[in-house]
């Protein structure tokens, strides 16, 4: 996971719509769309990319957004 970063947490299925849309544009990413932590606590769909500054952005969503800050 690239560190430091910029993130931004969506619903699952606007995540899922993004992740779409940006592999078919061809976006070019550090870390390809995947889900971690599957059925765990704190799973989450995540990808990395790149803004034009060479800043790295976190995309990602989780199943149950009251998870999002759970250890």
């Amino acid at each position: 996971m690239p560190v430091p970063h910029f993130g931004i947490v969506l619903e699952m299925k606007d995540w899922q719509v993004l992740a779409n849309r940006l592999v078919a544009a061809g976006t070019r990413f550090e870390i390809q769309p995947y889900v971690r932590f599957k059925g765990e606590i704190g799973g989450r769909a995540t990808m990395f990319s790149r803004d034009p500054s060479g800043n790295t952005i976190e995309m990602k969503a989780f199943a149950d957004l009251a998870q999002l800050f759970a250890k």
